[in-house]
């Protein structure tokens, strides 16, 4: 099972390809959206807020403290955070699990889950790196939204599965949403 969490960076179409992807290879899922993220979603895509929702096995609502993924019980294959803002990436390095998606992020970093942090922001501040740098020491995979160019990708959905394969290939997750490099 793995907790797929979309914030308010931009990108939202990574996280919703992910539970796409992960719907494919029938792979339980649960996920959190913030409050920005519902913003971004609406601006971003066409997608409606409750399709996405359908798509996850479970879903937790972000102010949910008592939700059971905030719980080192709760038995969780991975998180993804897809896109991570900056805001939350500061709270996880900070350890402030002030919502869902922070709470379980402390979590999964504690009881060494694999995590998966996808950073969306550019250019970056010095504090930026360092809080990166923090999580990656904890254990965090950094997987930032940056498409590999090698395979020809020829639209912004190849881009997209390129990440997506690139987080499952961090979760030991077989995929063939992108061409490897040969």
């Amino acid at each position: 099972m793995i907790v797929v969490a979309i914030t308010g960076a931009s990108g939202s179409i990574y996280g919703i390809r992910l539970l796409e992807a992960l719907k494919e290879l029938n792979i339980e899922n649960s996920l959190v959206i913030s409050d920005a993220a519902k913003t971004v979603i609406n601006s971003e895509t066409d997608y409606d807020i409750k399709d996405i929702i359908e798509m996850a096995d479970t879903y937790y609502d972000f102010n949910d403290m008592t939700a059971s993924i905030n719980s080192g019980s709760f038995k969780a294959d991975g998180l993804v955070i897809v896109p991570c803002s900056m805001k939350t990436l500061s709270s996880i390095a900070n350890g402030y699990g002030a919502n869902t998606i922070t709470r379980v992020a402390d979590v999964s970093l504690k009881e060494r889950r694999p995590t998966v942090i996808v950073p969306r922001e550019t250019p970056l501040r010095s504090i930026h790196l360092q809080n990166m740098l923090t999580l990656s020491q904890e254990g965090a995979v950094i997987l930032p939204a940056m498409p590999g160019f090698y395979s020809a990708h020829d639209t912004v959905d190849d881009q997209v599965n390129f990440i997506v394969g690139k987080i499952l290939d961090s979760l030991k997750i077989e995929n063939n949403l992108y061409k490897r490099w040969e």
